[in-house]
């Protein structure tokens, strides 16, 4: 995956700061459709590589919530950092 948000990078956001993402993902995908509808839509891959977006936070947003996965502290990064 080239561009767009990885689901590893989702899971190290706070919660708020997916929040924002969501909210950002949704308004763009919403401008994508208007421009689809009129015809002025360039790039229809986009509406694709959005979705997906909007899912994977979805997805992270859900494991949380489930327990799944926790969001990991600044400590917990350093050290696994530190042991790689």
């Amino acid at each position: 995956m080239a561009k767009g948000l990885a689901a590893d990078d989702l899971r190290t956001e706070p919660e708020d700061v997916l929040v924002t993402k969501l909210k950002e993902a949704k308004e763009e995908l919403f401008n994508l459709r208007f421009q689809a509808a009129t015809g002025q839509l360039e790039s229809h891959g986009r509406l694709r590589t959005v979705k997906r977006e909007i899912a994977r936070i979805y997805t992270v947003m859900r494991e949380r919530e489930l327990g799944i996965v926790t969001v990991a502290t600044d400590a917990t990064v350093d050290a696994v950092e530190d042991d790689e």
